[in-house]
């Protein structure tokens, strides 16, 4: 979901300081003055202060609150000296852009503004504000570049839509007419944004924020205006959708969210790459109550018997085709012969093929991406064992066979039990103590992971579950979505349990847990062979 909003205009709770962070307040609370030119601001710093967003400004009691998350240990710098901000600049950064709010947010939403425009007025005074500060206090810009990425959360573009299209215009390029971030650092961003709204459409938001930027600090009626516009643009009508638009989740993810995750991966100095292990790390890691175990002898024979079947679905069958070759027989290739001897000639070692020859060869197989769900909810407690090994097995057995695996686990939140391309020395243990609610997040990781809606490439998911879950309409969509794109998809039931059978899934009925493994195995090896 995207992150709280930071200006907090309703009742005031009572501040939370925490005595390690009261230097930092003090310190901080001497400096807004030169921020803002007021003196009747005061500063919170403390771990989780700010509303729930980084960072937040309640005008009522003109107290300012930055969460000492994005300042680290409360000995990193001096809050005293003026070059501590070069130690911490997201959280300086924080404050300036809230010290922004303080002095240029002195408007407030009319009573019985619809929602929808009333999210967009506020979406409008962010680079508003930015845009003004910046006037006063060009040096602050720095500042406000290192805070963009706060602000901006991977949860602001879950589908590709037009408001959430929108939305990043909003977030993004409007800052690049105010002047805090450069066309350059959202190149692909725009380009993911016009792909969705259209030149046209993108235009009309930008003389929208535009005209924004040039808005008085106390002209409500103004700033409510354009957002009536802004909402018009997207085809949006606030008397008839008055509630800010939901988000479809049985929607994959698309072409929104990869820009806005490569934008924040190259404003950390990140490559892709990098910035998504990051990420997965931070958001799907398990519990700290899974426990780690050494694999048994009988998970390592299972490893090894699985390779082996994997390496014959590749190779069997052998079909009529040509190889080349250093001696004959064979047909001659005069070029490749005339390379040998020029090789030998210069002393090297030859490493030309002048033969060609007929043999019975493989045929070439594509990759095998296999990703395997599991329901870590209470009432599949008895397979929680059996799915761990399953896991492990198949990311062992995958990695001398072109196949890349993962393992996901599926409670009340998602757990990434094997990463793709990763061997794991021991079996982490799932515990099945959940609900069933994140399963639509479960699908949309393991197709993020292994692309399984991309061609060029053998796909398979399965989902060991009941299929008892809470949004099975969305879950249906997204199952229909990877059977059209030609990824199979195996469920697995227990037998001794009711639930919900999908469409578009090949579904198996199992008794024993232990037999799960075995079917999963199958199930890839006849994928290969028939590839």
């Amino acid at each position: 979901m995207p992150q709280p909003h930071h200006l907090q205009p309703g009742p005031t709770p009572a501040a939370g300081g925490d005595p390690a962070w009261q230097e930092w307040s003090d310190a901080w609370t001497r400096h807004i003055p030169v921020l803002t030119g007021r003196t009747d601001l005061t500063v919170t710093v403390a771990p989780g202060a700010g509303g729930g967003a980084p960072a937040c400004f309640y005008p009522a009691a003109g107290r300012i609150e930055v969460d000492a998350t994005h300042i680290g240990a409360p000995d990193v710098a001096n809050p005293r000296r003026a070059g501590h901000t070069r130690l911490v600049p997201t959280a300086y950064g924080l404050l300036v852009h809230e010290a922004a709010h303080a002095v240029h947010s002195q408007w407030s939403t009319p009573p019985g503004t619809p929602p929808v425009v009333a999210a967009v007025a506020e979406l409008l005074e962010e680079s508003r504000i930015e845009n003004r500060h910046r006037a006063r206090r060009r040096g602050d810009r720095r500042w406000l570049r290192h805070t963009v990425t706060t602000l901006v959360s991977p949860a602001d573009a879950p589908v590709d839509d037009a408001w959430h299209a929108g939305q990043l215009a909003g977030l993004l390029l409007a800052r690049v007419d105010a002047r805090i971030i450069t066309a350059k650092d959202i190149k692909g961003v725009r380009a993911a944004v016009t792909s969705i709204l259209g030149r046209r459409r993108l235009l009309q938001l930008r003389d929208v924020w535009r005209q924004a930027h040039t808005t008085d600090d106390t002209d409500a009626d103004a700033m409510i205006g354009l957002a009536w516009r802004w909402c018009q643009i997207l085809g949006i009508d606030p008397r008839h959708q008055p509630d800010t638009p939901t988000v479809d989740a049985g929607v994959f993810a698309g072409v929104l969210a990869q820009a806005l995750a490569d934008y924040l991966a190259y404003t950390a100095g990140l490559t892709g790459a990098q910035y998504r292990a990051q990420q997965l790390t931070a958001r799907f890691s398990a519990p700290t109550t899974w426990s780690l175990r050494d694999p048994t002898d009988a998970e390592r024979a299972a490893a090894r018997t699985l390779a082996a079947r994997l390496r014959r679905a590749r190779t069997h069958q052998p079909e009529p085709d040509t190889r080349p070759s250093v001696t004959p027989p064979g047909r001659l290739r005069t070029r490749h012969a005339i390379t040998a001897r020029a090789q030998i000639a210069a002393g090297t070692v030859p490493t030309a093929t002048p033969w060609r020859r007929r043999a019975q060869v493989p045929p070439p197989k594509p990759t095998l991406h296999l990703g395997v769900i599991v329901d870590a909810s209470f009432s599949m407690h008895p397979w929680a064992a059996p799915m761990s090994s399953a896991g492990w097995i198949l990311a062992h057995a995958a990695r001398t066979n072109q196949a890349v695996t993962a393992t996901i686990a599926f409670g009340s939140d998602v757990t990434l039990l094997v990463p793709p391309r990763q061997h794991p020395q021991q079996v982490l243990e799932l515990r099945a103590d959940g609900g069933s609610a994140a399963f639509t997040d479960a699908v949309k990781l393991a197709d993020e992971l292994l692309q399984l809606r991309q061609p060029g490439r053998l796909r398979m998911l399965t989902v060991v579950s009941d299929g008892d879950l809470p949004d099975i309409a969305p879950a249906q969509r997204l199952i229909t979505t990877l059977h059209r794109a030609g990824c199979a998809v195996l469920w697995l039931r227990p037998a001794d349990l009711p639930g919900h059978t999908f469409t578009d899934t090949t579904t198996l009925t199992v008794a024993d847990p232990v037999q799960a493994i075995g079917h999963i195995a199958d199930a890839a090896v006849t994928a290969l062979e028939r590839a």
